[in-house]
């Protein structure tokens, strides 16, 4: 038996006007055949389909197809779609016969010509292996399900938790769901039903007791452990996305169970559109929340989530550096910035040497501001790590050349590439405690709780200006379909669909 694994892993911001390109995905690390099984066995959802197969009973013979991630930033060009496409088609068709196709799937994905670029991408690949061959794809809780991605696979799995802790063991259960397949002989039907609610990240954490995410977390998998239930996710879908049909959606999977399908998936959505204020975050505003850090004892963690780099916004913003420059801090100030002409400026410089920087100024957006602040260059490094908690599990990260800047006790670390501008391996990288910090600001919505929750003292989700702000709905959208909440005001009853 021949099982084919391969991954398109990035999530698109709309918003965001730096477009992605072949070069982004080539930066973190595009692999190919063979090379996926060596490098990707311990890591995220490849490793964890890896993992499961190889423990089979009879292990099945693995076939390594194309691995193309991207850290989430703008639309994909048109020449970076067509490379993307001809990358996995031509993986599967060299692949020659296969039993089963695995794929590692994002499902915010976003092209200038495509608004469903995983739909594409998944109906290329089963025009390849033809109607008979198992196709399951996993897929990110922020996922934006569509009737061709439902249409092209033959299951999905869902990450179940935000901070995204279960990227592994989703990989784990997409490689389990196939087994149940092809060696128990389940008969996948899928029930799934859009949900015409769009939702905030900020308060949405399933690690936190007694959390609206926390409880949906639990019945998730409770019904993956009733018999006869296959898969059950719940994607509460990318909200800075500018496409058509945008909403959250329910899939359940069953053994040739239709009835049972189609009433979680009722309960399922019903219970997300009646939750659906809950969603709605407290933000404080940034100077009061500089205030709160700087009087403080211990650790205060900031969200900046409008300018978050894990929600695909640039990560260039300028406030939050602003209003920290104001002010004296008797122990350090950690902040993090994606500004490659900044780390040019600083390296022709020297370490050492203070000189006036200029930042918000590449791009040019309406969310940032420029700014112009004399630091010093302290230190000039390499920024590679493994990133393990949110996002990853033993997932390599390299942001290329980074400079840290300082004033006083206000610490920049700026990086050539965009990243995990929350983690606090970045920090330490630079020669940073970031749980020794008076301040750190996270650009994150809600994922950073996992490093930070047991070392901060308080942790809050400040009002700022970005690509990705919790108020999404006051950004110029023009593409959404409605009705959709939270624009607008209506009623609505769960139909599911079944597959």
């Amino acid at each position: 038996m021949r099982i084919a694994l391969g991954q398109l892993w990035q999530e698109s911001n709309t918003f965001n006007p730096l477009r992605t390109t072949r070069a982004n995905f080539e930066a973190f690390g595009v692999l190919r055949g063979d090379a996926i099984l060596r490098e990707m066995a311990e890591t995220n959802e490849l490793g964890g389909m890896i993992q499961s197969l190889r423990a089979w009973p009879s292990p099945p013979e693995l076939v390594g197809l194309v691995r193309l991630p991207a850290w989430p930033a703008g639309t994909l060009t048109a020449e970076t779609f067509d490379w993307i496409k001809q990358e996995i088609v031509e993986s599967v068709q060299a692949a020659g016969k296969i039993d089963a196709v695995l794929l590692a799937l994002h499902g915010s994905l976003v092209s200038e010509e495509h608004a469903d670029v995983e739909g594409e991408i998944l109906q290329a690949v089963r025009e390849v292996i033809g109607k008979s061959t198992p196709l399951v794809a996993t897929l990110d809780l922020h996922a934006h399900v569509t009737p061709a991605m439902i249409a092209a696979a033959d299951a999905q799995v869902l990450f179940h938790t935000i901070p995204h802790v279960d990227v592994q063991s989703t990989g784990r259960r997409g490689a389990e769901l196939l087994r149940r397949m092809l060696l128990d002989g389940a008969r996948p039907t899928v029930a799934w039903q859009p949900v015409p609610v769009v939702l905030p990240a900020e308060v949405a954490n399933s690690e936190e007791p007694g959390n609206i995410a926390a409880l949906r977390k639990a019945r998730l998998q409770f019904w993956e452990q009733q018999p006869g239930v296959l898969s059950a996710g719940v994607a509460t879908v990318q909200p800075w996305l500018d496409v058509p049909q945008l909403g959250s959606a329910v899939v359940v999977v069953t053994d040739n169970d239709q009835k049972l399908a189609s009433e979680i998936c009722q309960e399922l959505a019903a219970d997300l559109w009646q939750a659906r204020e809950q969603y709605l975050p407290q933000l404080t505003e940034l100077p009061a929340a500089v205030q709160v850090a700087l009087h403080g004892e211990g650790l205060t963690v900031l969200s900046d989530s409008a300018d978050a780099t894990t929600s695909g916004s640039i990560g260039n913003g300028t406030a939050f550096l602003a209003e920290v420059l104001k002010h004296d801090w008797p122990r350090p100030a950690l902040l993090a910035m994606f500004a490659p002409h900044i780390v040019e400026q600083a390296v022709a410089a020297g370490v050492g040497v203070s000189r006036e920087f200029t930042f918000g100024t590449q791009p040019q957006t309406d969310f940032v501001q420029p700014l112009t602040a004399t630091m010093q260059v302290d230190k000039i490094f390499p920024t590679a790590f493994t990133l393990s908690g949110h996002l990853g599990s033993n997932l390599k990260i390299d942001l290329g050349t980074s400079v840290l800047l300082r004033h006083g006790n206000v610490c920049l670390v700026v990086t050539t590439r965009s990243g995990p501008h929350f983690a606090p391996e970045l920090f330490r990288a630079a020669g940073l405690e970031p749980f020794a910090a008076q301040l750190l600001v996270a650009k994150s919505p809600c994922g950073f709780r996992a490093a930070y929750r047991e070392a901060a003292a308080r942790i809050l989700n400040v009002r700022s200006p970005g690509a990705a702000p919790a108020d999404f709905w006051n950004l110029p959208f023009q593409q959404i379909t409605h009705p959709v909440w939270p624009w607008d005001d209506f009623t609505w009853v769960p139909k599911p669909l079944l597959k």
